[in-house]
């Protein structure tokens, strides 16, 4: 199996070209390509710059709640391109607009799902950051959407459309490494703590209400905001969902492939999740855990595990974060700047830098846009399934216990309590999931 195969041979991705027919009419090749880009200050700026800086996109819409990030990209933007986009708070505006092909979405983690949904719905692609949603019901959703819609989804996990890892990927299906039952992911960059800051008025500008969304409804606190929402339970999915995702979604590559190597099929979902961990580090306001080990049993007979500690100065395995795959043979290492191989006593066996794919994973999302086949880091078969693994850990640790998870319904079996956190407990109207046929 070569990875062109690997990559596209699902019968998922065969539904979502077919039902694609059915859709919105695909760009030809020679149309520009219209989008809007929403959420755009922190990582929805780089998405803004990189989209913008494509020749054959143009950026009609930014979308923004916070009007002096907003003001302040649509003019980054007319000064870069020569044309002015048009500045919005609202992204539906740009879904009624029959001219945008499609929605980028930079936003947090609790606004990835509904506007997908959203924009499923009304016919445009969708470049959703990671992880799917902010949890795993979201994520369903939104695949549903993209089916039932024919619409293409590309997750924000760049590493699928780099080329340095196809070369790394193509190498471990040869089967260099043996026999493979064990890969694992870890993060172990150093960050900080948030310290304790009263409840204030939002900023002038800042559509709190609407930032809020889903989310339960609470005073401003600075602390909660701008970069650092991802470390609450209401907004974010911790370390695991932020950089986790793109090592777990690394390493279930690499493992699928070396497994692949071995004339084996891929090992699916786990059958059980095990998460122990906490604040061990950060005495701060922040609730998800800054040291955490998370494992996941195959039942096929695999294991992979992902590694946390987000307070450490220095690398394992020479990488401050990155994917590892073991096998009686050998062991791969990969970073974020390279890869590497290695045979049982550790000599270096082949070595390789990574390029930085961002340009290319947006490319790709549309040139399928064009060609209405499915994107290297396509959310059914590629993203939806690595962000489970991050909800599934993180249920994990929140239910304190190792959990029995069935690939069949989605669900822990017979466990009431961990199957409160595949939602939420309520959306706040009018910000309510929609339930989508075959979900």
């Amino acid at each position: 199996m070569n990875r062109r195969t690997f990559l596209g041979s699902s019968a998922a991705a065969a539904a979502i070209s077919m039902a694609a027919q059915t859709g919105q009419a695909a760009p030809s090749a020679s149309e520009k390509i219209t989008v809007c880009v929403a959420g755009v200050r922190g990582r929805g700026g780089s998405l803004l710059e990189t989209f913008a800086a494509i020749p054959e996109v143009t950026v009609k819409y930014v979308c923004d709640l916070d009007a002096q990030v907003l003001a302040s990209r649509v003019g980054q933007i007319e000064a870069k391109t020569g044309k002015r986009p048009e500045g919005i708070k609202d992204f539906r505006t740009a879904l009624d607009d029959k001219s945008v092909d499609a929605l980028v979405l930079g936003t947090p983690d609790h606004w990835h799902a509904l506007p997908t949904i959203q924009a499923c719905q009304a016919g445009k692609d969708v470049y959703v950051e990671k992880p799917d949603g902010h949890n795993i019901l979201e994520g369903l959703t939104m695949v549903a959407a993209a089916k039932k819609h024919g619409r293409i989804i590309q997750l924000g996990t760049q590493a699928r459309s780099d080329t340095g890892l196809f070369a790394c990927m193509d190498w471990l299906q040869e089967g260099h490494l043996g026999k493979v039952r064990f890969a694992k992911a870890w993060e172990s960059a150093k960050q900080g703590a948030l310290s304790t800051v009263p409840d204030s008025e939002p900023p002038k500008g800042f559509d709190y209400d609407t930032w809020l969304g889903p989310a339960p409804l609470r005073p401003f606190n600075a602390r909660r905001f701008h970069g650092n929402w991802r470390w609450f339970f209401d907004y974010g999915t911790g370390d695991l969902g932020n950089d986790g995702v793109h090592r777990l979604d690394v390493a279930r590559w690499a493992l699928e492939s070396a497994i692949a190597g071995e004339k084996k099929p891929a090992p699916g979902l786990p059958s059980q999740v095990a998460a122990l961990g906490g604040k061990y580090y950060f005495d701060d306001v922040q609730e998800w855990p800054d040291t955490l080990m998370v494992t996941y049993n195959f039942a096929a007979g695999y294991l992979l595990t992902y590694e946390m500690r987000i307070w450490s100065p220095y690398p394992l395995h020479e990488e401050s974060e990155g994917a590892a795959v073991y096998g009686d043979n050998g062991y791969a290492i990969i970073g974020n700047s390279r890869w590497r191989a290695f045979d049982p006593k550790g000599k270096l066996l082949r070595e390789e830098k990574r390029p930085t794919p961002d340009t290319a994973h947006a490319k790709n999302f549309l040139d399928c846009m064009r060609s209405r086949q499915a994107p290297s880091a396509d959310l059914a078969t590629i993203g939806q399934p690595s962000s489970l693994l991050c909800h599934l850990g993180n249920a994990a640790w929140r239910a304190g216990r190792t959990l029995e998870f069935d690939p069949a319904t989605l669900s822990f079996k017979n466990d009431k309590d961990a199957n409160k956190y595949i939602t939420r407990p309520e959306y706040r109207k009018p910000w309510v999931l929609p339930k989508i046929e075959d979900v």
